[in-house]
């Protein structure tokens, strides 16, 4: 990790600099706007006490997933949108968006009923301790409300983000952000609510930001003359190409569960700093992934279009970016270090553990600059199935790597870097895969 040492190194300039940063700027907030979700309801929830952050930590993580399975809503729409609109097809494209926002509420009401008796069981999995268990209980069971609006954000986001629009999502995921933390204030530490008060503060934002992509939506639809009504087969082609990304998307999903749990196991402590150095770490992810969404609709848009040597260009001076970008989070933790923890916890104890786990986080980003980068591209060109199978084998690495972290007892220093050796088989395997053509399947549809 010597890129860590000196100045962050420097772009030169690049014709494809301007698309990118059009695109990935406007991202960039949207992005971090669901980790500032957690994040803000943990600097909250955390001085209520360490079980209340425990609690909000396993829940947080059971919430996450469930979401998180259907991040192709979001993904694949970009994708698919993004590959009609270099074809110059907008109606289609448009057509495409509405069919994953029937889908993603349809999938939003599902989960509500099939996951509020399951409640109990899901935080169990997890591992909690008697003190963590009520409290993450009681945040699961409301944060429910608030999947299908979730859901709806995603579907509509890649919509969006396909259009060449990602200033849209900023500026609904600012509003969203400030409505969740004003309700957090007002519930948590106005009328007293507890952990419950921050469920559903955020259950509401969520809501409200999912109206407003509704909106935008239907206007376009009304524009172009589209329909907006449920159409059968457009569901299920929008279910059906996503499934490479479901099962890539549960392979990442089950070395963060698996992560939680072993935390959770080592102690209320180590559940709590790994909650919170957790956060910041899907933070700085969120942030990287803005040069990957600005892959997948760069991308997308190129190929469909039939342009390979535009897409292995933009390729090239994005990943160039994510490793700049990643250097320059690293150095930036290292800098703010000392005073981090203490903006989420007064537990001593359980702060000594965040300042050596914000080491590690430091040193793994220049890394996964690379990593998040290549996985937007990939994902813009619809090769999802060897990302789902590479995510696969790189999730069988960190597994024995977790479970040897706990018999050890290596702490939370074992888990980070156990978390470490996963970002570098998938550094390797997605690099592998950019170098070669096999990914650059051209036109409207791959």
């Amino acid at each position: 990790m010597a890129v860590m040492v000196g100045s962050p190194p420097r772009l030169r300039k690049n014709p494809h600099d301007r698309e990118i940063l059009r695109l990935a700027v406007p991202a960039f907030g949207a992005l971090i706007a669901e980790p500032l979700f957690l994040l803000s309801d943990t600097a909250i929830v955390g001085h209520l006490g360490t079980a209340q952050l425990g609690g909000l930590g396993v829940a947080g993580q059971a919430l996450s997933t469930l979401v998180y399975l259907c991040i192709f809503l979001a993904y694949g729409t970009t994708a698919s949108v993004a590959r009609q609109v270099g074809a110059g097809d907008l109606r289609g494209a448009v057509r495409q968006g509405i069919d994953g926002m029937w889908l993603a509420l349809t999938i939003g009401v599902v989960l509500i009923v099939a996951g509020w008796p399951l409640v109990p069981w899901i935080v169990d999995v997890f591992g909690a301790s008697p003190s963590v268990t009520p409290y993450a209980e009681t945040y699961l069971k409301v944060s429910l409300f608030g999947i299908p609006g979730m859901l709806v954000v995603l579907a509509g986001t890649g919509v969006l983000r396909g259009l060449q629009d990602t200033r849209t999502p900023l500026v609904v995921s600012i509003g969203g952000f400030s409505l969740n933390l004003l309700l957090n204030v007002i519930f948590v530490l106005g009328f007293g609510w507890g952990i419950a008060g921050s469920a559903w503060g955020t259950v509401i934002a969520q809501t409200g930001s999912a109206a407003v992509y509704v909106a935008v939506v239907l206007r376009a639809a009304g524009r172009l003359r589209v329909s907006v009504r449920p159409d059968a087969a457009g569901l299920r082609a929008s279910a059906t190409a996503g499934l490479s990304l479901v099962l890539r998307t549960a392979a990442l999903r089950l070395v963060l569960i698996v992560g939680t749990s072993v935390a959770a196991r080592m102690g209320d402590p180590e559940i709590a700093a790994y909650q919170v150095g957790f956060q910041i770490w899907t933070l700085l992810a969120f942030a990287l992934d803005a040069i990957a969404i600005a892959g997948q609709a760069i991308t997308g848009r190129y190929l469909g279009a039939s342009d390979t040597t535009g897409a292995r260009a933009a390729t090239r001076r994005m990943v160039q970016w994510g490793v700049v970008c990643g250097v320059v989070f690293g150095l930036a933790i290292i800098a703010v270090r000392p005073w981090l923890p203490g903006l989420f916890t007064s537990d001593d104890h359980v702060r000594d553990l965040l300042l050596t786990s914000l080491l590690i986080v430091a040193l793994l980003q220049p890394v996964a600059g690379v990593v998040f980068v290549l996985d937007g591209i990939l994902i813009g060109a619809g090769d999802g199935g060897y990302l789902a199978a590479t995510t696969l084998i790189a999730t069988m690495v960190f597994l024995p790597a977790a479970l040897l972290a706990y018999i050890a007892d290596a702490g939370l220093i074992g888990l980070w870097l156990a978390i470490g050796l996963w970002m570098l088989a998938r550094f390797t395997t997605l690099s592998l895969r950019a170098r070669g053509d096999a990914w650059m399947v051209t036109g409207a549809t791959r």
